[in-house]
């Protein structure tokens, strides 16, 4: 699978980056690259994937529009929000394997932002 970080995807409402380096948003795509080639996902899963994060990324970019006022914590919420919503697709169509997978990158994802919002 093929993840691609949007130059857009670390803006916060006011269009500033999130505190990230051009060197971390380049570790970003090469962790999610690897990431993606760690889960061994089906031609079909990827693209189920995809449009899960393509959705949850068009949900935070409309709650950033109908809400310019909000802060980094709100928009940090919004995206974990969809995350839980994601996760809850994922069990649909991801391996047992793939999931327990996508659970130990997803706390590390956590983390990476806890450390962005300090």
């Amino acid at each position: 699978m093929r993840f691609e970080l949007k130059p857009e995807s670390h803006l916060t409402n006011e269009g500033l980056p999130m505190n990230l380096t051009p060197e971390q948003r380049n570790q970003v795509a090469a962790e999610l690259k690897r990431f993606g080639a760690d889960l061994q996902l089906t031609d079909e899963q990827k693209s189920k994937l995809q449009d899960f994060l393509t959705d949850a990324r068009g949900k935070v970019e409309q709650y950033q529009q109908a809400n310019p006022s909000a802060t980094r914590a709100d928009i940090i919420k919004q995206v974990a929000s969809n995350r839980d919503q994601i996760r809850r697709q994922l069990v649909n169509f991801l391996t047992p394997e793939q999931l327990k997978k996508w659970d130990a990158e997803m706390g590390k994802a956590k983390e990476f932002i806890g450390q962005q919002m300090a």
